[in-house]
């Protein structure tokens, strides 16, 4: 039994692990570019499938290897190389395929509009004046002025509801957006664009229609999957336009799309092996070209706060995820919630 992306599988509690793990078979193999996405735990969790007499208890696991390596024990980090060597084979790209072409990060801050200023700044005032509550009172709160505060960094147009296509001017993002496009198209790069949002999906989809002339479709996860397969299909041969506009998880995983030449992340996830996955979609084995990935980021934002959270982790070697975030800065006080949350104005 083979099972692909088998990084689906990492959390234990999920309908899918569980009837993964009830599967029988004779042997079984996992398959994944991302068997660790927010922290060793999930490694158990593909193991608990895969070897499920290896590492039965996640208690015993959790004590032996995920506590010490977050704690920076390299002794332990060695210690569980050693214990899933018989049964784990890593190959990376560089092993791979040694011809693939350099990916080429390209950061860029994007200043806020007048209107996205007042309305970033309104929206905090809101949150201070109704309080963030408790509990999981707390969690909701805040999440849903996180929503509307990346949603206001994207385009003024998503929190008022409008139908695309967008008005050019009101967001500083998709302004840069437009002109990297723009450039793209004239130096005949084909570019994937990555959001996680279905309305600012559907406004870029919009937006990018306007700069090619011609539709440009948005791949995301309600659509039916023969209508997937028949927009990736068509951008990979050619036969569809030069932009493709995909939702971050949807376009994710599973895809070849070599044709690309430059990604585009218009916003940021807390999870930046995610974002690693999709820009995978790219820069992968039949790539030719070198690929450029362009992460925008809002300056002055709470964008920059996950931005600086990206940096942080990567140094340490592990990866957050939204939920673990969101319960960070939950722990926080209203007063140190709103440190964060504010517009940085010395930046």
């Amino acid at each position: 039994m083979i099972f692909d992306e088998a990084h689906a599988l990492k959390n234990p509690r999920t309908q899918v692990s569980r009837a993964a793990r009830e599967l029988n078979a004779d042997f079984r193999i996992a398959l994944t570019g991302t068997p660790i996405e927010n922290s060793l735990d999930d490694l158990w969790a593909i193991l608990r499938v895969v070897t499920p007499r290896m590492f039965p208890v996640k208690a015993v696991f959790r004590r032996r290897f995920t506590r010490a390596v977050e704690s920076g024990d390299d002794g332990a980090l060695r210690r569980l190389r050693t214990a899933v060597a018989p049964v784990m084979l890593a190959r990376t790209k560089d092993r791979a395929a040694g011809a693939l072409p350099p990916k080429i990060d390209n950061p860029v801050l994007c200043d806020l509009s007048d209107e996205q200023a007042r309305r970033y700044d309104a929206c905090l005032a809101r949150a201070a004046d109704d309080g963030f509550g408790s509990g999981l009172e707390r969690h909701g709160r805040l999440l849903a002025v996180l929503t509307a505060l990346k949603q206001i960094c994207n385009h003024p147009q998503l929190v008022d509801g409008v139908a695309p296509p967008p008005d050019r001017g009101r967001s500083g993002k998709l302004d840069v957006a437009l002109e990297i496009l723009e450039a793209n198209v004239a130096a005949h790069r084909p570019t994937l664009v990555f959001t996680q949002y279905r309305e600012t999906g559907d406004m870029l989809a919009a937006a990018a229609s306007s700069v090619l002339g011609r539709p440009v479709p948005f791949f995301y996860g309600g659509l039916p999957l023969a209508d997937r397969s028949s927009i990736a299909d068509d951008f990979q041969a050619g036969t569809g336009p030069a932009i493709l506009v995909m939702s971050l998880k949807a376009g994710g995983t599973g895809l070849t799309l070599t044709r690309a030449s430059e990604v585009l992340h218009y916003d940021r996830w807390w999870n930046p092996a995610v974002e690693a996955q999709a820009t995978d979609r790219a820069h992968r084995i039949g790539q030719h070209r070198p690929v450029t990935v362009t992460t925008l980021t809002t300056a002055t934002t709470i964008e920059e706060h996950i931005d600086e959270m990206h940096r942080r982790k990567a140094l340490l070697g592990v990866h957050a995820d939204d939920g673990s975030i969101v319960t960070e800065l939950a722990a926080l006080d209203d007063e140190g919630l709103m440190d964060v949350l504010r517009r940085n104005r010395g930046n």
